[in-house]
This record gives structure tokens, sequence and C-alpha cells, in this order.
């Protein structure tokens, strides 16, 4: 029996995917640090989900060059907008499309990696 991937279920796919890819730019051993669905319209509970999915690397290489060099160039010929939104803290930086969006966070001390997002809103 062949079963249809629901919306939310692709976009999952889609956002787990590219956030993976980035990860790996950074090292080879991302920690998961969030997977699942959330209701999104605090409003009018359960009427509209989304998933978030994140990963956390404690000791990647060169964060900063990585970012700058391959990440950012890559996502933006992919068709992802890049917006900065950096710190004195955290080198972070804001990719969105189709409203989908996610976000690098680059500590500055510490150079721990930390990459978050969520897809765009469906009807639940």
């Amino acid at each position: 029996m062949t079963s249809e991937l629901s919306e939310l279920d692709r976009l999952a796919g889609e956002l787990t995917d590219v956030i993976d890819s980035v990860a790996a730019v950074f090292g080879p051993s991302a920690d998961p640090t969030v997977n699942g669905e959330l209701d999104c319209d605090p409003t009018r509970p359960g009427n509209l989900r989304c998933w978030q999915y994140g990963v956390r690397l404690e000791h990647p290489g060169d964060p900063e060059r990585r970012l700058a060099e391959v990440v950012l160039p890559t996502l933006e010929q992919r068709g992802w907008q890049a917006h900065d939104r950096s710190t004195p803290r955290e080198l972070i930086a804001r990719f969105s499309r189709d409203g989908a969006d996610f976000t690098v966070h680059v500590a500055r001390a510490s150079h721990a990696v930390a990459i978050i997002g969520s897809t765009r809103p469906v009807p639940a």
C-alpha cells in the first residue's frame, strides 16, 4: 500500500535536508535539538501546524569562514534570502524561502554552532 506524504511531511523533509546539509559544512557530528510539529497559531489553536527542526555542533571547524564562504553563497544560489542578525555575542544568519526559515547561530566565544528552523504553517 502506498501512502502520500502530507504537505507538512514534505515541508519537514525539505527543511531537515537543508539544515542537515548546512550542518555538514561545519562538521560531521551535529546533535538534533528539536524535531517535531508545532501549533503555529496561538489565536486559533489546532488550526495551523508547522515543523521545527534544529541541530547543534559543539566543536565545528572554522565556523565564521565556512558560513561566509560556503553556506551563504550556496544557499543564495538555491533561492534562500539571507539576513544578517548578528550581535556582539553571536554571528547570526537568518535564511528564508517560500515561508520557511532557519537561523544559523555561531557563538563568537566558543564557536559552537546552532541551527534551528521551521516550515511555513499549513492547515491542520
